[in-house]
């Protein structure tokens, strides 16, 4: 009862003060409270609002008629006035929240003859600071976490400003170079040059240019390290960092050493690995002498690249096998592999074979057009046999191509991109010819990029008896037979010079599979142009023999040579004085066989 009539009397209290207060308040002093930025309220000691200024009714959203007398609670739901009415203790700095904005407010108790009749809060609106404290907290854990980056790179970084002051370097950098930054930061590169610290300076070198540079640089440890320096520019283009990137050169080289290493081991087991495929393979290679073997080699590491190969050999040599090789050691290996010979197709012709023709382009010419053997061969490989034969228009299309990497069709003016491995082969002297001029000097060389030479057969006897043998199993199958060779006929096979080399030895042991009466092939089963010292060239017995055997004999052999020294049946005919077709009917008579027509 007591303290409801204390209560009552500070109540009384407070309202005489606060109306004589307001009585008291004139207009200027009104406006000079309004014209303080900081919002200001006081309530009574009933917590109701009997004071307030223009800048707090902006804050809550009410006019200063409408916030006169209300429960300061209906306005600002965290108060504390209240409390400070009931306690008479004054608060400093504490932090509130009206309006969804951060305010620090300092509330004291306003005291009338030693009672406390009400309260007042003055407010600072903080919301700019928090912010800017958000701000600098999210600063703060950015540049932790960058600084955390370059600590773990394995590479060294070295950061100075731009008047080259060293501001940053990472533990790489340490490990590198073997300097602390205890010793550098906050000294500056020109400095750090005179002690000796470092040869020269790439930072002083962009700080010169504007642009990034990069140099070998000895440190004061004796170690020598690539640096690159890169320049960090403001929005006036000036030069404010320069983050140079640091990196051992000697581990820089072991690496590269290890990486040439490893590609050289890489190349050789391919060789190994593609050559143990060949001779496993269904074997269609036989190869047992030590020329050859170099040549297989040869041929597979040829096969790693695209460079073009011309093949050298006589007629016969196998030079269309070398080829395979090299196509089927390659990563060309599952794409087309396309064989022509330019000897057997007649001028004419051999422009549209290998380059296609559009529709309608010449008489006789198909109404679809065609595309060429290049096209055909597209991502592949086009082995050319008989290079030499081609005329030089031809031969400057073939330069194009290999230069340009596109082909035109005949009668169209379209290039075509064709992705081609080429390979070609001769059995001519191609340098002769271009002393001669009948063979361009810069095809040649285009063509000439990887030279192989493959042996004639009688320069490496020690493959006869294998290709004799191999040849023997070859036919026996395909014809069904299971004939066997005397050894006195290895012996006479192997004694002969065999100028068509291997082509001429299979045509030799697949005459004697199937002509052979019994099961043995013996020394008379063999053509007395082979069994007969001087081979070829001698006249043939003429006793005890009809005219018509000796007749074809002489034929034979003439047919023969005319093919291996010309290469051709079109210019083995023009030797002879015969027709063409009478050199293909004979020869295919008398088991021979030419490069083309």
């Amino acid at each position: 009862m007591k303290d409801q009539m204390n209560h009552g009397a500070h109540s009384d209290a407070g309202a005489s003060f606060f109306q004589n207060l307001r009585l008291s308040i004139s207009d200027p002093l009104i406006k000079l409270m309004d014209s303080i930025h900081n919002p200001v309220v006081a309530v009574d000691s009933d917590s109701r609002i009997v004071l307030c200024n223009q800048t707090f009714g902006e804050v809550v959203g009410r006019t200063r008629r409408e916030l006169l007398g209300a429960p300061i609670r209906s306005v600002v739901a965290e108060t504390r006035l209240t409390r400070i009415v009931e306690t008479g203790e004054t608060e400093s700095a504490r932090k509130i929240r009206i309006a969804g904005k951060a305010y620090l407010a300092n509330r004291t108790p306003i005291i009338n003859n030693g009672n406390v009749v009400g309260a007042v809060a003055l407010l600072q609106d903080i919301s700019g600071i928090e912010a800017l404290a958000d701000e600098l907290k999210l600063s703060s854990s950015t540049n932790e976490e960058l600084q955390d980056i370059i600590e773990s790179s394995f590479d060294g970084i070295f950061v100075t400003d731009g008047t080259g002051k060293v501001t940053r370097l990472n533990r790489a950098y340490e490990r590198l170079t073997g300097i602390r930054r205890s010793e550098i930061i906050g000294k500056t590169m020109a400095e750090l040059v005179t002690q000796g610290y470092y040869s020269e300076s790439v930072t002083l070198k962009v700080l010169k240019s504007g642009q990034p540079e990069s140099l070998v640089q000895e440190v004061k440890n004796g170690k020598t390290i690539m640096v690159t320096g890169t320049p960090v520019l403001n929005k006036s283009g000036d030069t404010t960092r320069v983050v140079t990137n640091v990196r051992d050169v000697t581990e820089l080289n072991r690496l590269q050493h290890e990486l040439c290493t490893m590609r050289t081991l890489r190349s050789h087991y391919e060789v190994e690995l593609n050559s143990l495929r060949l001779n496993q393979g269904d074997g269609q290679y036989v190869i047992r002498s030590k020329k050859m073997r170099e040549i297989r080699t040869l041929a597979l590491r040829i096969a790693q690249v695209d460079s073009t190969v011309l093949i050298h050999g006589e007629s016969g040599v196998g030079k269309e096998m070398v080829a395979e090789m090299i196509h089927e050691g390659g990563k060309r290996k599952s794409k087309p592999f396309i064989k022509i010979n330019c000897a057997s197709i007649p001028e004419n012709l051999l422009e549209a074979e290998l380059f296609g023709y559009a529709p309608g382009s010449f008489t006789g010419a198909s109404s679809k057009g065609k595309a060429g053997l290049f096209e055909a061969a597209r991502n592949g490989t086009i082995f050319m046999d008989e290079v030499g034969e081609m005329s030089l228009p031809l031969q400057s299309k073939l330069l194009r191509v290999i230069q340009e990497k596109e082909i035109t069709r005949i009668g169209d003016t379209r290039p075509v991109a064709v992705d081609v491995r080429i390979i070609t082969a001769t059995n001519r002297d191609l340098e002769t010819m271009v002393q001669e001029k009948s063979f361009r000097k810069d095809l040649f060389f285009r063509l000439n990029v990887v030279p192989v030479f493959i042996p004639p057969l009688r320069e490496r006897a020690e493959a006869i008896v294998p290709l004799i043998y191999h040849f023997l199993a070859k036919y026996n199958k395909r014809f069904g037979f299971s004939k066997q060779l005397d050894p006195e006929a290895v012996d006479i096979l192997t004694g002969h010079g065999w100028p068509g080399n291997v082509r001429e030895l299979e045509n030799v042991i697949e005459r004697l599979v199937v002509i052979t009466a019994g099961e043995i092939i013996g020394i008379t089963d063999i053509p007395d142009s082979i069994r007969r010292t001087g081979g070829v060239g001698r006249m043939p017995t003429l006793s005890g023999r009809p005219l018509k055997e000796i007749l074809e004999e002489v034929e034979a052999r003439a047919i023969d040579e005319a093919l291996k020294t010309h290469g051709t049946t079109r210019k083995a005919a023009e030797a002879l004085g015969v027709n063409q077709s009478t050199v293909v009917r004979k020869a295919s008579r008398y088991g021979l066989r030419s490069e083309g027509a």
